[in-house]
């Protein structure tokens, strides 16, 4: 649809692009979004526990099989390995370390050896959830927040959770035994379905139809006379930038499909949910988009980007880590996720340069917060916080300044996503050379950037 004129595009558009997304959009999840209601209904006939967490096991069996057939063995495996550790640790006070380096040693023998990328990719994002589960589970079993190690249905309940064994997200052992209980159905837990569902929709669409388009057809920007009017070279640059910032976008909203996805199938499944008294509240939240794409910081970023695994990463790994330093905490927090994600180059590559970015604009801004007696910290400041200066105009410009750092950040990691980068996802030496093509079209820029704050905030120290 890329050569066709504007005219032609948005005449096309429909048949072309839209109804085939929202069709198998729909063909891909509907048995799954069945399972989901189908577990959530049976739960609501008062099964013995026993046949509830049995019930879901043969949930998340069938649709691992829907989604991966018999490669699914793979996840199988991984789980029956982290229970057994889990039993034979059983009188030990050290199960979360020894249960996270036996599953990084499981994924690292899979990535290199048991099997072949582009397969043992496909089956990352549930691989993903067994292992933050697992981790979890033994962490919180050591700190007393899980009594004792549940019984194997238990377990295999847990993890192969309907609602969250292929989008996600993770829940913690709690969570996942207070949605057992199964509560009633209200249309607050319907409506919490539905706009999700429709939600996740509207992201596939975007990501597939409108971001790759968004320059040539929805904003000409080369149809602007003043670009015309511009050096070859300058209009080249920018050409760069709009593709990179399509790029960025595509991958943004693709996340946020599988997010509001996630949270569909969570709360369809009786999950997500928050009690206070006698208030049941259907508040799954995965991503907040606006704070993605409209960001105060970097670090108000990672955050939005995923809540459960951002809170799972703060629990399980940062705070863990802190003793250590700060930056090294949050070094080792951005590793475990990368090695979550896979042994993949541009995944690696863009989540350790978070890493750096975030730290260095949290250190300045707080460096910059105390110099100045302002709001200008990484995150928004409380209504009653003590800073002398909130809401005067060179407040709002240092905190628009980086407001706009944060989206040309976006940018540039967003850019090495994409069609070409997935298509080369079994070449790893494809895919490090297409992340290192495309940051130098960039010139590096969140490179060069970065480490100029970094000797702003030295000089500032």
């Amino acid at each position: 649809m890329g050569s066709l004129s504007r005219q032609a595009f948005f005449q096309e558009l429909g048949s072309g692009c839209l109804l085939p997304t929202v069709q198998q959009g729909l063909e891909q999840v509907w048995q799954l979004l069945l399972i989901c209601l189908v577990c959530r209904l049976s739960w609501r006939l008062g099964l013995p526990n026993f046949l509830k967490h049995l019930s879901t096991v043969v949930g998340g069996f069938y649709t691992l099989y829907l989604f991966f057939e018999l490669h699914m063995v793979w996840v199988v495996l991984l789980s029956l390995l982290c229970y057994l550790i889990l039993f034979l640790c059983r009188h030990s006070s050290s199960r979360g370390p020894f249960l996270s380096i036996t599953i990084l040693i499981y994924l690292l023998l899979g990535e290199l050896h048991m099997m072949d990328t582009t397969t043992w990719h496909k089956m990352r994002g549930s691989q993903m959830v067994v292992a933050m589960k697992a981790v979890s589970l033994a962490f919180d079993l050591d700190k007393g927040i899980v009594d004792k190690v549940p019984s194997p249905v238990e377990f295999m309940g847990y993890i192969y959770f309907v609602g969250t064994v292929i989008f996600g997200p993770w829940i913690s052992f709690n969570s996942y035994m207070d949605a057992v209980e199964s509560r009633k159905l209200s249309v607050s837990w319907f409506m919490k379905s539905v706009i999700s569902c429709v939600k996740s929709q509207l992201c596939l669409l975007i990501s597939n139809c409108v971001a790759p388009y968004l320059f040539p057809y929805f904003i000409p920007v080369f149809g602007n006379k003043l670009l015309r009017n511009k050096k070859r070279k300058m209009r080249g640059s920018i050409k760069r930038w709009l593709q990179a910032y399509e790029n960025s976008l595509s991958f943004h909203f693709s996340n946020y499909f599988v997010s509001f996805l996630g949270e569909t199938t969570t709360t369809l499944a009786g999950a997500g949910f928050t009690e206070e008294k006698d208030n049941l509240k259907w508040d799954m939240t995965i991503a907040k988009p606006l704070y993605v794409e409209f960001p105060r910081s970097m670090v108000e970023v990672v955050t939005s980007w995923n809540l459960p695994m951002s809170r799972w990463l703060n629990t399980y790994v940062f705070r863990k880590a802190l003793r250590y330093g700060s930056f090294t905490a949050i070094i080792m927090t951005y590793t475990a996720s990368a090695l979550l994600h896979g042994l993949s180059f541009h995944i690696g590559a863009v989540l350790l340069t978070l890493g750096f970015i975030t730290y260095i604009e949290h250190v300045l801004r707080k460096r910059l917060s105390a110099i100045l007696n302002a709001c200008v910290l990484s995150k928004r400041c409380p209504s009653d916080c003590k800073h002398r200066h909130k809401k005067e105009l060179w407040v709002y410009l240092i905190n628009g300044t980086f407001s706009m750092l944060a989206l040309l950040h976006l940018t540039y990691l967003g850019s090495v996503f994409g069609s070409s980068s997935d298509d080369m996802d079994s070449d790893e030496d494809g895919v490090a050379s297409h992340t290192i093509q495309k940051w130098t079209q960039l010139s590096w820029t969140s490179h060069w950037l970065t480490f100029a704050l970094w000797v702003f905030y030295r000089l500032i120290l």
